[in-house]
């Protein structure tokens, strides 16, 4: 039988996106990129946010400066603000970054020290004993100041390597001049989990509370936390959705549902961790990084079934090829629909979709078009919309809201203000034939416009629909210019999302009958839910 370590009385979630997560490449957050993500970690419910470093950057100055001035209410978490040791030679009280500190009048404070003999003596160019001075200095300076104070041992894993006896010392210093916890830091994050338990544990003999703070270099982050957690460390650093320079930091969405849903640890408020996917998706939305599909738990496709041997199994009990419920993470099962699937894969996606394909014969006969389709290069796993409308199709249950009669796009090297493209669209909509005309700059913004103009007048909800995304993929690269071509369009009307697929021997045939596919369904479907009834 398993046994899982018991949760220490005191157990910290603390989250460093703002800080640690900002240092991703491509990844720029600004005062109130960072005050919302601040709000969303709070409601949330992790224990400490690190928000930055005052003083070093007028960014982050500026949002402690904002959340001083009441800018930041939090509910759950302590507001932590991070810092170096004071320099070589100086004193604490009067180090200008030592003061930042003080001025950003947050309740934690969390230092960066060095725990790696080169470190100190070939990065900050001292000896090791004034680099022990330096932590003890600083901790004990801004404890009287009335700070609680986290020490993070940089680089702790490979100075234990180097040197254990120094790397020891460090955190012992730390401790003894007051800090309340003892980070240790894989900065380079080459540690592996069946290493992390033995050097934490020799950590522990020192008696200091410690925490973990790891970097993803070797896809390891999440799981040496983990075995850091086992050996004793009572505080896990990590970022939402592993955001980080290099490879990342350990995912903290991740380390919380792990502990909570394999631990038994109650690390987050009640009910808060079903929030966690809408969590990933705010953070996402403000930090502009589109969200990892395979992210574990609330990944798009973290609960996604496509072989038809799972589809069977899972129409019996889902439990079976799923590692927990995804309701409890507010992620969802989805069944890809693809020619892997079998019968029962296309009847559990029809469930879902609202349709009723208890009949066999039905479901075998919409299992082969599938297939064949697939076969022909579409791609309904990612493209719900579409099969939707496959299924209305084959169900006899498809009322168009309009027919396109004819359609022609002509483009040119020659490009006016209103574009290098024009399309005609020819549609019968409530009995009446419609031409319109429409200008944009390249195929598919033209026949946009043109089928826009089209339907507007008769469906109000058309001025909502806008193209968020479109992507193109050739098939049968062999093929050369003559080769199959793939679209899938994304769509929202500002409360819903759908994805349509069009295939053609080229891309204009393709994107035309994804674009006619997005809005088909999107008329056909009532707002707020998946499909129109029927």
């Amino acid at each position: 039988m398993m046994v899982l370590p018991a949760m220490p009385t005191t157990f910290h979630l603390y989250d460093t996106t703002l800080r640690d997560g900002a240092q991703q490449e491509g990844l720029r957050l600004s005062v109130s990129d960072k005050l919302r993500i601040a709000r969303v970690l709070d409601e949330w419910g992790v224990g400490f946010i690190e928000g930055g470093w005052p003083g070093a950057n007028p960014t982050d100055t500026a949002f402690f400066a904002a959340a001083a001035a009441g800018d930041l209410p939090l509910r759950h978490a302590t507001l932590a603000a991070f810092g170096s040791t004071r320099r070589v030679g100086g004193r604490a009280e009067s180090d200008p970054l030592t003061r930042a500190l003080l001025d950003a009048r947050t309740e934690v404070v969390c230092l960066v020290a060095k725990s790696h003999d080169e470190h100190v003596l070939r990065a900050l160019r001292t000896d090791l004993a004034e680099n022990l001075a330096m932590i003890a200095d600083t901790v004990a300076f801004l404890t009287a100041e009335g700070r609680r104070v986290f020490v993070d041992a940089e680089h702790f894993f490979d100075g234990y390597r180097a040197n254990p006896s120094y790397a020891l010392e460090v955190v012992k210093v730390a401790a003894d001049a007051g800090a309340e916890v003892v980070v240790l830091c894989d900065t380079n994050g080459g540690m592996l989990p069946s290493q992390m338990g033995e050097v934490v544990s020799a950590a522990a003999q020192v008696g200091a509370p410690l925490g973990i703070h790891c970097h993803n270099d070797t896809g390891c982050a999440v799981a040496n936390s983990l075995a850091a957690i086992d050996a004793g460390a009572m505080h896990a650093q990590g970022t939402i959705n592993g955001h980080g320079e290099r490879t990342g930091n350990a995912d903290l969405i991740a380390v919380a549902a792990d502990l909570r849903l394999k631990y038994g640890w109650p690390v987050l408020p009640a009910d808060q961790l079903a929030r966690s996917t809408a969590v990933s998706h705010a953070v996402s939305a403000i930090t502009h990084v589109a969200p990892n599909p395979r992210q574990p738990y609330v990944g798009a496709s973290a609960f996604a079934h496509k072989a038809g041997l799972h589809g069977s199994a899972i129409k019996v009990d889902a439990n079976l090829y799923q590692h927990t419920d995804p309701r409890l993470v507010g992620n969802d099962m989805r069944m890809l629909v693809s020619d892997m699937a079998g019968r029962a894969s296309i009847q559990l996606k029809g469930d879902q979709l609202g349709f009723d394909l208890s009949d066999r014969d039905l479901a075998a006969r919409i299992t082969d078009v599938v297939k064949q389709r697939e076969m022909e290069g579409y791609s309904y796993e990612s493209a719900d919309a579409s099969f939707d409308l496959l299924l209305r199709h084959e169900t006899q249950a498809l009322d168009p809201a309009f027919e396109v009669l004819r359609w022609r796009v002509l483009t040119s090297d020659e490009a006016t203000e209103d574009g290098d493209s024009e399309a005609t669209v020819k549609v019968r909509v409530r009995d009446q034939v419609l031409a319109r005309v429409g200008e944009g700059f390249g195929p598919l913004n033209a026949l946009d416009h043109a089928l826009r103009s089209a339907l507007e007048p008769s469906h109000a909800g058309v001025a909502d629909f806008e193209l968020t995304d479109y992507r193109v993929r050739i098939l049968e690269t062999g093929h050369g210019t003559d080769a199959i071509v793939r679209v899938l369009i994304d769509t929202t009307d500002g409360e819903r999302n759908w994805t349509t697929v069009g295939v053609g021997t080229n891309v204009v045939e393709a994107s035309w009958e994804a674009l006619h596919d997005a809005y088909l369904w999107g008329l056909l479907a009532t707002p707020g839910s998946a499909v129109a009834p029927r």
